[in-house]
């Protein structure tokens, strides 16, 4: 993978900031561009903008093509059975909501239990929540280990023939760790229990196959791989969505409308009314052009080996600790310098032009097990480089000088 080719594409990273150039360590955040994707988008608004489904001019036929050609490369991206079973959201945190508030408000009752994990991300822990008080369905937590990773027989011990839905994160965006999913999803049936994956750090950054994961619903965003903001999808088994209310309704998703009853259009409209993230999807599947060209497995063995080397090298610096496991991580590192906040840590950084990500990550209940208030967390792309982790070690070993730590 030649990543300095690859980093040729990525307009935002030739600047410099502070008077340094520009080390992006945040992508776990969110992505940066590259230029095919914006240039798709910008073609979209510049020669085929119109709404879709609607139209029977030039233009709304090009729109529609575009919009349902991205459907139909979401599903294959993650090699789902047809485009029928991919809904278009906003991101992760509305296909959750979507999955929480449609299929598990009318599946939940008294005594019946959800189980998910602490390392969760507050979209996936909080839309089960509000079901959990909603229908008196008991909120149950997969045990994690000190590394903050799950056992399966701890797995098999909190699932019971009462569960209903387990919800898990494949990836944590703290911790880095890889949860096994494809063998969760395997409990998680045995007992009857639907399957629930919050794929945000997982999708952008390993192959994903639903299918052979056999998970019920999978969601994801586009911003966190290499598409813009505010479009993501949930794909669902066929069965499942097509039992599924909308949550969502207005134009596009009717089939017919009368005074006092209405009827639903066939999958995958139903859940999208209104005018849809058009030209998100465009992007969307462009950047999905643009990971598959490089590959995967190419983009996966390269962050691996940046997340080994900036665990090592942070490894050398006095009075950091790191949480998470020490091997199987994806490209992210989560850590601490003592005696100086990670918003502290952060600032200075930025002073040197490092982006990194400081605070609770959005995952409060994980910082409360690990004993911390926030983290700072670098977190590694196709287009970063070992050059950027020692930028980052350089900056550390300041940040420490600047505040004094560790100076005799």
């Amino acid at each position: 993978m030649n990543v300095q080719a690859i980093r040729e594409q990525f307009p935002i990273l030739h600047q410099t900031i502070n008077g340094h150039p520009l080390v992006y360590l945040d992508s776990a955040a969110t992505s940066q561009k590259p230029r095919s994707v914006i240039d798709a988008v910008a073609r979209y608004y510049e020669h085929d903008n119109a709404n879709v489904h609607r139209g029977v001019h030039t233009l709304g036929s090009r729109a529609t093509d575009a919009y349902e050609g991205a459907r139909e490369k979401t599903a294959k991206f993650l090699n789902a059975a047809s485009p029928q079973e991919i809904i278009f959201t906003r991101g992760t945190t509305t296909a959750l909501n979507l999955v929480a508030s449609s299929y598990a408000r009318a599946n939940c009752g008294e005594g019946d239990e959800i189980v998910i994990t602490q390392m969760e991300h507050h979209s996936n822990l909080i839309p089960w929540q509000q079901v959990a008080k909603a229908t008196g369905a008991a909120l149950k937590y997969i045990p994690l280990q000190k590394d903050g990773s799950i056992r399966l027989e701890d797995v098999e011990a909190t699932i019971t023939d009462r569960t209903k839905i387990v919800s898990v994160m494949y990836v944590s965006n703290v911790l880095g760790v890889v949860n096994p999913i494809k063998e969760i999803t395997a409990i998680a049936h045995k007992h009857g229990a639907k399957m629930v994956v919050d794929g945000a750090q997982s999708t952008p950054h390993m192959k994903v196959d639903v299918r052979d994961l056999d998970c019920d619903f999978y969601a994801f965003s586009g911003h966190k791989m290499c598409a813009p903001t505010g479009i993501g999808a949930l794909y669902g088994k066929k069965a499942l969505l097509e039992a599924m209310e909308p949550i969502e309704f207005g134009g596009e998703m009717i089939d017919d409308v009368g005074l006092y009853e209405s009827t639903w259009k066939e999958l995958p409209w139903k859940f999208e009314g209104g005018t849809p993230i058009i030209a998100g999807a465009v992007g969307l599947g462009a950047a999905i052009d643009f990971l598959n060209e490089i590959g995967l497995d190419e983009i996966e063995k390269h962050e691996h080996q940046l997340a080994a080397y900036a665990y090592d090298r942070l490894g050398t610096i006095e009075g950091i600790s790191i949480f998470g496991p020490v091997h199987d991580r994806v490209g992210l590192v989560t850590f601490m310098l003592d005696d100086v906040h990670p918003h502290d840590v952060a600032t200075v950084l930025d002073t040197k032009g490092i982006a990194v990500r400081a605070g609770h990550h959005c995952c409060q209940p994980l910082m409360r097990f690990l004993n911390v208030s926030s983290t700072a967390r670098a977190s590694f792309y196709l287009y970063n480089t070992e050059e950027d982790v020692d930028r980052l070690i350089d900056g550390l070993q300041q940040t420490k000088e600047f505040f004094g730590y560790g100076i005799g």
